[in-house]
C-alpha cells in the first residue's frame, strides 16, 4: 500500500434470522446507523444564521451527508453553524442519507449540490457519469473502520476461515477492503455471491447488531459507530483497518460536488470549504465539545443520541482531515478492480482541489495533493 499523507491530530479520540440475511444482499444499502435518516432540516445553529450577511451567487446550497461519525465534519459543521457562517445569506439546505448510491443519484440527478461520501461511491458516481458530473473537492475523515467478532467463535485472524462476516453493502468501501484483506490471506471469495473460504454477508449497518446478537453473523467489518455498537453487545475488536495502512491513514469520507454547481457557483463552493476547514480545526481544538455536538446532530437526524459506551470509543478512532488522501482512493479503486467488482476506471480528473488549496493557503496551512488525478 502507498504512503498516506502527513500525520494530523486525531480526534480525542428488527431481529434478523439467518435465513433472512441473503434477502438483504443488494436490497439494503445503508452506511449509517440508527433509524432511517430524515431529509428535513435538523434544529441547529445553521438556521439561526440563515439570511445573515450578503448572499452569494446562489440563494441556497443543498448539502448531503450520512448520520455517521465518519461524517463528523458535516455533523459538527452544520450543528455549530460553522459552515453557514461562511455562506452569509446563502442558506444551507441539509439532507441526510443512509446509502451512498442514493446520495450519488441525488448529485447526478441535480437534487443535491455538495455531499460528504465514501471513496467507493465517489468512484462509482464519477465513472457512472462518464467523468462529467462529479468532482472530489476535499477530504473529510480517515479511519473509524474495524473488524469486530464473536470472541467465543473467533480468537485469531486465522479463525475467520469458514465464518460469516458482514460488510455494509456489496462493493462499498468496507466490502472492498475486506475482500482485499481476504485475498492477502490466500483465501478466495466470489465477489458477487460472497461465498467462499469466508462467507461475506452484505448486511445493512442498522441490521448488523441484531444479526450479531442472534448469531446470524460471526462478526462484521464495519465503520463507526456500528463497530462500537457491536463491541457493546459483546463483540471484540480483532482488527482496526487503520493498522493496515502506512502512516495509519486512509480515506473514509470525501467531499464531492456537482461539476455544474462548481462551474456556476465557485464562490459558494469556496465558502463551504472555508467552513469545513474551520470545522475540522474546531473539532481538533475542542474534541469533547465536538463529540457532544456530533451526537446532538445524530439525535436530531435519527431520533436518538448514541450512548457513551458507543460514542466514546468510536470518536477516538476517527481522524478529521482536509487532505483527501488521494493515493489511498486510488489503492481502494485498484482493490475493487482486483476483486472484479468494477472494471478498471479512468480516474483522471476525479479531483479538483484548487479551491481547497486556495482556502488552506489563506489559512496558513499546507496544500494537499491530488496524487496526479486532478482536473486540468
Amino acid at each position: 500500500m502507498p504512503a498516506i499523507g502527513t500525520a494530523r491530530k486525531t480526534l480525542r479520540r428488527g431481529i434478523v434470522a439467518a435465513t433472512a440475511l441473503p434477502l438483504l444482499i443488494g436490497a439494503l444499502a445503508s452506511c449509517g446507523y440508527g433509524s432511517e435518516a430524515k431529509k428535513e432540516d435538523a434544529p441547529a445553529k445553521e438556521n439561526v444564521a440563515d439570511g445573515a450577511g450578503k448572499k452569494l451567487s446562489a440563494s441556497e446550497v443543498r448539502i448531503g451527508y450520512f448520520p455517521n461519525l465518519t461524517h463528523a465534519t458535516a455533523l459538527v459543521g452544520l450543528q455549530e453553524g460553522l459552515i453557514q457562517k461562511e455562506l452569509g445569506g446563502t442558506r444551507i439546505k441539509p439532507q441526510s442519507f443512509n446509502a451512498g448510491p442514493s446520495e450519488i443519484e441525488a448529485l447526478n440527478g441535480g437534487s443535491l449540490d455538495i455531499g460528504f461520501i465514501g471513496p467507493s461511491p465517489s468512484i462509482n458516481g464519477y465513472v457512472k457519469s462518464k467523468a462529467s458530473n462529479l468532482r472530489i473537492i476535499s477530504g473529510s475523515a480517515s479511519g473509524g473502520v474495524k473488524l469486530v467478532v464473536n470472541p467465543d467463535k473467533i480468537k485469531t485472524l486465522g479463525d475467520l476461515k469458514g465464518k460469516k462476516i458482514a460488510t455494509p453493502q456489496k462493493g462499498n468501501t468496507q466490502d472492498v477492503a475486506f475482500l482485499n484483506w481476504i485475498s492477502t490471506q490466500g483465501w478466495s471469495v466470489d465477489p458477487e455471491s460472497g461465498k467462499g473460504d469466508v462467507s461475506v454477508v452484505r448486511t445493512d449497518n442498522k441490521v448488523s447488531p441484531d444479526a450479531f446478537k442472534q448469531g446470524s453473523i460471526d462478526g462484521a467489518w464495519v465503520p463507526e459507530p456500528t463497530a462500537s455498537k457491536l463491541v457493546s453487545d459483546g463483540g471484540a475488536i480483532l482488527l482496526d483497518e487503520t493498522s493496515l495502512w502506512p502512516d495509519k491513514k486512509f480515506v473514509i469520507t470525501n467531499i464531492i460536488v456537482s461539476q455544474k454547481f462548481l462551474r456556476e457557483h465557485p464562490d459558494v463552493v469556496e465558502a463551504v470549504l472555508k467552513g469545513t476547514v474551520k470545522t475540522n480545526e474546531w473539532i481538533n481544538a475542542n474534541p469533547d465539545k465536538a463529540k457532544a455536538t456530533a451526537n446532538a446532530r445524530l439525535a436530531a437526524d435519527s431520533g436518538k443520541p448514541l450512548d457513551a459506551e458507543i460514542i466514546d470509543p468510536a470518536w477516538t478512532s476517527i481522524l478529521v482531515t482536509d487532505d483527501p488522501l488521494a493515493s489511498t482512493l486510488k489503492t481502494e479503486s485498484d482493490w475493487a478492480v482486483k476483486a472484479k467488482l468494477i472494471e478498471e476506471p479512468d480516474l483522471a480528473g476525479i479531483y479538483d482541489l484548487k479551491l481547497l488549496n486556495k482556502v488552506l493557503k489563506a489559512a496558513g496551512k499546507p496544500e494537499v495533493s491530488d496524487a496526479g488525478l486532478g482536473a486540468k
